[in-house]
């Protein structure tokens, strides 16, 4: 697939299916932080790394743009490897996570790719950041975003599995499950056991 081919109405079309879908399943919630892995050369059907385009790009920034709006999601942009897979995101997240670590490098089509570079020049005060924790990811062309996900990664399956020629795979973070066989998971069933427990208790 070429650039002459690409789609990018059917792109952006495909990709706010999986995000909606994504954001239902991990339920996800304001001040969330989605991390996007793109290959805009596998979207194309090309090898990852080898014909990269701003093309693609634009329609998932402005896709994922909408939906962050939307649903009041932090978007991270995952670098390639040259850039050993740093993240763009806004500014203004530094302060919500002041963990996070800044990087000194601006991202450029052959050593950031192409999508983190159209990221980093379309976000309203963009920084580089080294690593994050997010709560959800998706990951467009095997880009592998694990490394930037929260523990426990739960995977949800693609309403598309494909954008473009490239293959979705999705995921939220779940907190861990602690304590051992009187450990409780369920709300429901915490009320019910605190209720016997003390029946008068004042709740």
């Amino acid at each position: 697939m070429s650039d002459s081919v690409f789609d990018p109405i059917a792109a952006a079309e495909a990709l706010e299916a999986n995000l909606r879908e994504l954001v239902t399943v991990g339920e996800l919630r304001p001040g969330n932080i989605l991390v996007i892995g793109t290959s805009t050369s596998e979207i194309l059907g090309h090898r990852i790394g080898t014909s990269g385009t701003l093309n693609a790009a634009k329609p998932i920034f402005e896709t994922v743009a909408r939906i962050c709006g939307e649903f009041g999601l932090h978007a991270a942009y995952q670098c390639c490897e040259h850039l050993n897979r740093a993240l763009i995101v806004e500014e203004e997240l530094l302060a919500l996570a002041p963990q996070l670590e800044t990087v000194s490098v601006i991202p450029v089509p052959k050593a950031g790719g192409s999508m983190a570079s159209y990221a980093y020049r379309h976000f309203v005060k963009p920084v580089v950041v080294e690593t994050i924790q997010a709560h959800a990811g998706i990951d467009i062309g095997s880009t592998l975003i694990g490394m930037h996900l929260r523990r426990v990664a739960v995977p949800v399956r693609p309403l598309v599995r494909h954008i473009g020629q490239a293959y979705v795979t999705m995921a939220f973070a779940r907190p861990k499950l602690i304590g051992g066989t009187r450990a409780v998971y369920s709300a429901d069933l915490a009320d019910q056991l605190y209720q016997q427990a003390a029946p008068d208790a004042d709740c």
